[in-house]
């Protein structure tokens, strides 16, 4: 298992995280088989929006003697009301529910505290401008939460919660075809199949800029729906109109921005095998290029998706990092010093392009690479 850091939370996560709708499925008696096989293959970030008390009683059973094994991202504002799970901003709600869950999971704290599914600009108003965000911040100065997070749909609104300096996570929902969709409040909207009648070009800017802007500050992502519910492994269902292969969508996701883990979608134990999979998986399994190229209703001409294969280059640049990190600069009125040093211990940069186009030759979406290399040069003056 490879792992990344969570933004600047110093949390060091696998790449593959287990979703809640697992921990839930089967009324949870299949936790302790989903934190034995996490243990065994090195996952340990765990997503658990759950508020009801049998499930939070039984993942409490599962950690017990391996909490340390594992991290944890929970949700404020996810509560249980007349036999039901319910979102709620009510902070009279809110309270007894995290304690409750504190202690039906019997521990002190949790590594990241998520205010829960955010998807309008107002409601992320009043959550910011309110009582949760006091009642977050109160749970952190008391070492209950060590690290504020958000979850959203929504890019317009993930992005001002970003911003705002708030945040050290967000939990997104990222694949390819949500990438293609301008933001909405309605987050039924990214799966509509009437989303996708028309055909769509290139990745929503919006969602471009949300990433770059994480990588900048350092928030860290976690990602969910990366499989769109399952859709995209279906071909009938696919709003691309063909289906992909599970460790596509998850190296699609691992190669966006910010992005730290995925939390799989996994119903079984062996949905969660198949997703630690991508950790040896060849490139060729992992490869979404071609797939991508071929998909009758979407298309990403002459926009770069960091797949790689423009490599190799014969002067030995990483030709998608640069243009990543470029990217990245571009975004900005003046360069993140965090960008320039990472170009800066690159150890080939595009100062050393040949400008031979080999590389433009090998790439399936037609990027002007050698034009990237050049603003890169004028951009990093190395």
């Amino acid at each position: 298992m490879q792992y990344r850091e969570l933004g600047q939370t110093g949390l060091k996560v696998s790449e593959i995280g287990i979703g809640c709708e697992g921990l839930i499925d089967h009324n949870g008696v299949y936790m302790d088989d989903f934190l034995d096989t996490a243990e065994r293959v090195g996952v340990n970030y765990i997503d658990f929006y759950a508020p009801n008390p049998v499930w939070r009683s039984r993942l409490g059973q599962a950690l017990a003697g391996r909490r340390n094994k594992f991290i944890l991202q929970v949700h404020l504002c996810a509560v249980w009301k007349n036999g039901q799970y319910e979102r709620t901003r009510k902070i009279d709600e809110v309270r007894p529910s995290f304690e409750d869950m504190l202690r039906r999971l019997n521990i002190d704290s949790v590594e990241v505290g998520m205010v829960h599914y955010v998807d309008s600009l107002d409601d992320w108003r009043q959550v910011a401008n309110g009582p949760i965000i006091r009642y977050a911040k109160e749970l952190q100065a008391a070492g209950k939460i060590r690290h504020l997070g958000l979850s959203s749909h929504n890019p317009i609104v993930a992005l001002e919660a970003v911003e705002s300096g708030l945040i050290d996570v967000l939990m997104f929902s990222i694949n390819p075809c949500y990438d293609l969709q301008p933001a909405s409040e309605d987050c039924d909207d990214l799966w509509n199949g009437k989303s996708y009648e028309k055909s769509l070009l290139n990745m929503n800017p919006d969602r471009e800029k949300l990433y770059e802007v994480c990588q900048r500050r350092g928030v860290g992502i976690t990602v969910m729906k990366a499989f769109g519910g399952g859709d995209l492994l279906n071909a009938k269902l696919s709003p691309a109109g063909m289906a992909l292969a599970p460790v596509q969508c998850l190296h699609y996701a691992l190669t966006r921005p910010a992005v730290a883990t995925v939390l799989a979608g996994a119903h079984t134990v062996e949905e969660l095998e198949i997703s630690v999979h991508y950790e040896t998986a060849s490139m060729e399994e992992k490869d979404y290029a071609a797939a991508f190229t071929s998909f009758p209703r979407i298309n990403w001409k002459g926009h770069c998706m960091y797949c790689g294969h423009c490599a190799p280059c014969p002067k030995g640049i990483d030709v998608a990092m640069v243009t990543k990190l470029l990217n990245l600069a571009e975004a900005q009125e003046k360069i993140p010093e965090t960008v320039r040093e990472h170009y800066a211990i690159l150890k080939h940069t595009a100062f050393e392009c040949i400008d031979c186009g080999a590389c433009e030759k090998r790439c399936p979406f037609h990027v002007s690479v050698r034009q990237n290399m050049m603003r890169a040069k004028e951009v990093f003056k190395k």
